[in-house]
């Protein structure tokens, strides 16, 4: 087996890559095992200052990796650019705060000394998603790694070429051989990795299917996984809010990187007194949204991955407007190589439809119209996915309460679209998984909570 990039742009093959065999699978899991345990004990400020390194190569060579991630999936190059500077971003903040996040916990007891510690696992793999193929990687890993584990990335087939320069990246910033290691297999040598001894734990960003899968295998071997799964999330736009702004935004959520994000606003819940005029502002924006080569400075919507999403996303807009949706805008599949699809607006979805129920992973909006506030709450609720939410409102105060307690999701946002940030926890509720990344929790995640008792 081996493994092809593929422009989305263009439909052109780039370069393939070898499948990486049992036997170098088997002797990769044991070299990290063993960087692993040289790399525990080395201190704190010697893994922040590789961090720092790591976090310096990512901005020095943002603009080579921002082009080589923009030719394997076909995000807009300034945006390309921008994922390896917030990796650099995700870098710096561990490296400054990492030794206190780690540090040992006193909790006075009978004993005469009783405190809990915090130690690395070992063996850690992440199985990375195409989307985000620097920043879900880093987010992942530079926590895990500060932490004392070896790190095993078994990356999207589509960008192989991501993969193998992110174990370059870890390399050239100092950090020990095999300490972080790339593996390009499949889906069975996955499930055999995740089975290893030597592997400690999981953590996957994917689909809600292979969620299921990596969850059950890692559960059989009694071995903690994290995972970061699908979102459909809601948008909602009160009576009461700014109109402009709030169109700007959702706007934004469905057009960036393609709409092709798990946490991205996929479905507008809108009450009826704006609904109208909501509707003909967001298609004026939509209709403005230049999609062209992605790597040109001016283009905004770019291809989507691959041509089988791009045609899995159009039979989800098909079946929609057939089960009774009203296609206000695009929806149809350009006569053009390539894997390109039209910013696209569907209007009157309701309970039942396909862009109800599912996730549209690509620059797909649904508005669902509702009556009022009551209503928008729990129409945001009815859905299997709890990644993210936001609201829209000039009553900050009542909006911050629908966030924090009226909202299903694990991220929720008040007058802005959901996005990450190393200084917050990160991850979802219901299908979209379990476990937390960034903030203090997500360096947390893939370690040994340890008590210590002595008399």
């Amino acid at each position: 087996m081996t493994f092809m990039a593929i422009n989305p742009a263009t439909g052109e093959a780039i370069a393939t890559y070898a499948e990486t065999s049992s036997g170098q699978v088997a002797r990769i899991i044991e070299r990290a095992h063993q960087a692993h345990l040289g790399w525990r004990g080395e201190p704190g400020a010697e893994r922040a200052a590789r961090l720092t390194a790591l976090g310096a190569l990512l901005r020095e060579r943002a603009h080579d990796y921002g082009q080589l991630m923009t030719v394997e999936m076909g995000k807009p190059l300034a945006q390309a650019v921008a994922e390896a500077e917030k990796c650099g971003w995700v870098c710096d903040y561990y490296a400054e705060n990492a030794e206190r996040f780690l540090a040992p916990v006193p909790a006075p007891t009978d004993a005469a000394t009783s405190y809990w510690v915090h130690r690395p696992l070992g063996v850690v793999l992440g199985i990375m998603p195409w989307n985000f193929p620097f920043w879900q990687v880093v987010r992942f890993a530079a926590p895990a790694i500060t932490a004392g584990n070896a790190i095993l990335l078994k990356h999207a087939p589509c960008v192989p070429g991501c993969a193998e320069a992110l174990e370059t990246l870890f390399a050239d910033a100092g950090y020990p051989a095999g300490l972080f290691a790339n593996l390009f297999i499949d889906v069975e040598a996955t499930g055999e990795v995740i089975d290893h001894e030597l592997v400690r734990a999981v953590s996957l960003t994917g689909s809600v299917r292979a969620g299921r899968a990596v969850a059950s295998r890692a559960g059989a071997a009694i071995k903690k996984c994290v995972l970061e799964l699908g979102g459909s999330d809601p948008s909602l736009v009160l009576a009461d809010a700014d109109l402009d702004a709030a169109v700007a935004s959702c706007a934004l959520g469905r057009l960036f990187n393609s709409g092709q994000s798990c946490v991205a606003a996929k479905r507008f819940v809108v009450v009826d007194a704006i609904r109208d005029a909501f509707e003909q502002k967001l298609t004026a924006r939509l209709e403005a949204a230049t999609m062209g080569d992605p790597m040109d400075a001016g283009t905004e919507l770019g291809p989507l991955a691959r041509v089988d999403l791009r045609d899995a996303l159009h039979d989800q807009v098909q079946r929609s407007v057939a089960g009774g949706a009203r296609l206000v805008m695009g929806g149809s599949v350009p006569d053009r190589p390539g894997a390109w699809y039209p910013a696209t607006l569907l209007a009157d979805v309701g309970s039942g439809m396909v862009a109800y129920q599912e996730e549209l992973f690509g620059p797909v909006a649904s508005i669902l119209p509702v009556t009022d506030e009551d209503e928008a709450i729990k129409v945001a609720n009815d859905t299997p996915y709890g990644l993210g939410a936001s609201v829209y409102t000039s009553d900050v105060e009542r909006g911050e309460y629908i966030a924090s307690e009226l909202l299903d999701a694990g991220n929720c946002f008040v007058n802005g679209i959901v996005k990450s940030d190393p200084r917050l926890p990160f991850g979802g509720t219901k299908e979209s998984g379990y476990g937390r990344e960034l903030s203090p929790l997500g360096i947390l995640e893939f370690t040994n909570t340890k008590t210590v008792w002595v008399k």
